[in-house]
């Protein structure tokens, strides 16, 4: 253990917790012990404090508590020349740190200065750490990079921000070195900020780090189970699972030493470009703990190898960088050299299966001008036709294909696409055009991309692009009619069809005893995948979290249990869940992991339930919000009377059909009710309970904001909840 490690990062403890206590204060005086504190729109308290404590931080008395946690922490200080043999006492260091970094950073959203200002993006809200979490699960984002400071000029801060968009990282940037920042340096140089392209600012000052830190916290308490107060556990979720590393830019100080210090607790070691003193051997962190004196233009790939990252970058042959970080990128009218559909001009994408001896792999055919032919600003429309083969290819996995051109195309940089079928709408950048992009490279694109991720059922892939509009307008016409004509193949598909449903063990990674069964009528509950999603994946990786399992006897069909599927959860959750009910929110109901887009909770006095979504920031009628009550239902726990699930599954016939189905829907809030709307009132219309007039006797958040006022709400309103049999 390095002495001069040890001592600065003690000696900064102390300065960032004075700083702490300092903050507090003023915040006690100006609004009181009483006031309400909390992170905008996030649960779990003060995640950091709340994860190695179970300490639920409510109010600014409750951090009153925190500081004496924070004085039991902090070693003595010593001088830079006093040996310390082991990492002991810089760890709770570090810890003490984080705690009081937590309770700087909360106190600004009361008293200022306000952490959201201009770039700076403060806490990530509990709808980004569900969208950017489940990243982290299925692999397509393999850890993150916490940026700390200022590369010595704009150039190199850019090459550093791509290459790690380049490796898929999310970057997390805080602190400012010499007078600026990482994050202010990327906007110099004119790159896109934020969730959408992975180049995270959370804060100028070194506090702001605990936002990178409280995002690994609350992973492992949202979707891995780990139970509050559980530290080890948490820390130990952390090393394994969150593949993260501090990147330190510039002169480290004594408040840098500290908070590095508690990102190694979670197993994040740190490497620096500065000449500080380096801890090389393993013990906490996976390998080194601290790395420094890395040349800029090996810091990247240094970190990567420290941290003990396995990074696959796919080689697409276009003249423009390619990775899922470029997905979200922002193309506006300003920036854009040419433009496609988005009803600006006709436009469509399409997958059709052929022949293997119809495809010849890898051509590209261009019918019609390309954006050459267009000035800048201009538009043209646009036919993707993606002709594809295989021997393992099958007519229903279109559509699952098809839906991937919107990921293929928006991971170029200096592409945008958005929708899909007939509805979508592309451009290129003026940037991506001067690089030497055209559309020949959309091709280039889908037919590696194509084979990269689906080679064991596509042999063969060609790709025609019209650009005539007679042409489009004319092959539009035939590609709506195959998009109908799958509609209502797949609408008419139903459990009682199949023999087989599919697993989807991909969130153990986060949640061991999660197993999510996927039926016809039940889709997964993030909502990203359906029946034919997981049986065209199970043909794409046989050994992959997607498993095919044959229904067997049935034990009970009211509940949707069967024989040969109990065995599969009992065997995939390691024996924790021996049941599972598909139709059944009451009776052995399905486990969460935490990606679940809604989730639904019985409201005893009413007869019914309540569904909240995601995006619902406020309390629900059972008392709790959606953050709390992922809480209660996530981390693989079966939770009889909650359930999580996908909004899809909300207008399915097989939706808690054990307990009547939506009939049993008394509150949801008023956004979720219009985003379902159409498909809820056919549902509805179905069952004779009125179609869209049904709508108006479910309460949402303008009519019922407790249980007896939903009771109170559905009862004059006649809702059929009110009359019948309890649910329990």
């Amino acid at each position: 253990m390095s002495k001069i490690i040890a001592s600065a990062a003690i000696r900064g403890a102390h300065k960032i917790a004075g700083q702490a206590r300092d903050i507090l204060s003023k915040a006690i005086a100006e609004k009181g012990r009483d006031c309400p504190v909390e992170f905008p729109n996030t649960g779990y308290y003060m995640p950091i404090i709340y994860s190695m404590t179970a300490r639920a931080v409510k109010t600014l008395a409750d951090f009153e508590e925190v500081i004496k946690e924070i004085d039991d922490l902090l070693p003595p200080l010593v001088d830079d020349d006093v040996w310390i043999p082991y990492l002991g006492p810089a760890l709770d260091a570090g810890m003490a740190t984080l705690f009081a970094e937590e309770i700087i950073e909360a106190c600004k959203y009361l008293v200022g200065p306000n952490p959201v200002n201009g770039i700076w993006l403060g806490a990530a809200d509990d709808v980004i750490l569900r969208e950017r979490g489940i990243q982290f699960v299925d692999g397509t984002a393999p850890g993150f990079a916490a940026v700390v400071g200022a590369a010595p000029d704009v150039e190199t801060a850019v090459e550093i921000a791509r290459k790690m968009q380049e490796r898929c990282l999310y970057v997390f940037m805080c602190a400012h070195n010499n007078g600026t920042s990482f994050a202010e340096q990327l906007v110099e140089g004119g790159v896109q900020l934020g969730w959408e392209t992975r180049l995270v600012p959370f804060g100028r000052g070194i506090t702001a780090a605990i936002y990178a830190l409280g995002f690994a916290s609350r992973a492992a308490l949202s979707f891995g189970g780990v139970q509050p107060g559980d530290y080890h556990r948490n820390l130990l979720y952390n090393k394994n699972r969150i593949f993260a590393f501090v990147m330190a830019l510039g002169e480290v100080s004594d408040e840098w030493y500290a908070t590095a210090a508690g990102a190694i607790n979670y197993g994040f070691p740190t490497i620096a470009d500065s000449d500080i003193p380096q801890i090389l051997p393993t013990g906490v962190c996976t390998y080194e703990h601290v790395v420094s004196n890395v040349p800029h233009k090996n810091i990247v790939e240094k970190a990567i190898e420290v941290r003990g990252l396995k990074i696959k970058i796919s080689k697409v042959p276009i003249p423009v960088s390619y990775s899922p970080a470029f997905e979200g990128e922002r193309i506006r009218k300003e920036d854009m050299h040419c433009e496609f559909g988005g009803q600006r001009t006709p436009a469509f994408e399409w997958i059709r299966m052929k022949d293997i001896s119809e495809v010849d792999d890898g051509k590209i055919e261009i019918i019609g001008p390309n954006v050459d032919a267009v000035e800048e600003g201009g538009k043209l429309p646009l036919g993707i036709v993606i002709e594809v083969a295989g021997r393992k290819m099958q007519p229903d996995f279109e559509p699952v294909l098809e839906r991937q051109v919107h990921t293929f195309l928006n991971e170029a940089q200096g592409i945008w696409h958005m929708g899909q079928r007939d509805s979508n709408w592309m451009r290129i950048s003026k940037g991506a055009y001067k690089a030497g992009f055209r559309l020949e490279h959309f091709g280039k694109i889908l037919h590696a991309m194509y084979h990269e991720r689906y080679s064991s059922i596509l042999d063969k892939v060609q790709v025609k692009l019209y650009t005539d509009e007679k042409d489009v307008v004319k092959l539009r016409k035939e590609a709506v009619k195959v998009y109908a004509e799958r509609d209502a193949r797949l609408a008419g598909m139903t459990d009682e069809d199949v023999d087989t449903f599919y697993s989807c063990t991909l969130c153990q990674s986060f949640a061991p005893n999660h197993v999510c069964i996927v039926s016809a009528e039940r889709p997964g509950l993030c909502g990203a995948y359906s029946w034919l999603d997981c049986r065209a994946a199970y043909e794409i990786t046989p050994t992959g979290p997607n498993q095919p399992i044959a229904k067997g006897n049935s034990v009970d069909s009211k509940i949707g249990q069967w024989e040969k599927v109990n065995e599969f959860v009992s065997k995939s959750s390691g024996g924790h869940i021996e049941r599972m009910s598909q139709y059944s929110m009451i009776v052995d109901p399905m486990t969460s992991c935490g990606c679940f887009e809604c989730i639904s909770a019985i409201l005893p006095s009413t007869g019914g339930i309540m569904i909240a979504n995601r995006e619902y920031p406020e309390m629900t009628p059972c008392g709790m919000k959606f953050s709390t009550l992922a809480g209660t239902v996530g981390g693989g726990q079966q939770t009889p009377g909650f359930i999580g699930h996908s909004k899809q599954f909300i207008t399915s016939r097989k939706f808690i059909a054990a307990e009547g189905g939506i009939k049993r829907v008394v509150w949801m809030p008023s956004v979720l009710k219009q985003e379902i709307k159409n498909t809820f009132a056919q549902r509805a219309d179905e069952l004779g309970l009125g179609g869209e007039e049904f709508l108006t006797k479910i309460a949402d958040e303008t009519t019922a904001t407790t249980e007896e006022e939903v009771l109170d709400f559905i009862t004059k309103a006649g809702h059929p909840a009110a009359t019948m049999e309890p649910m329990f």
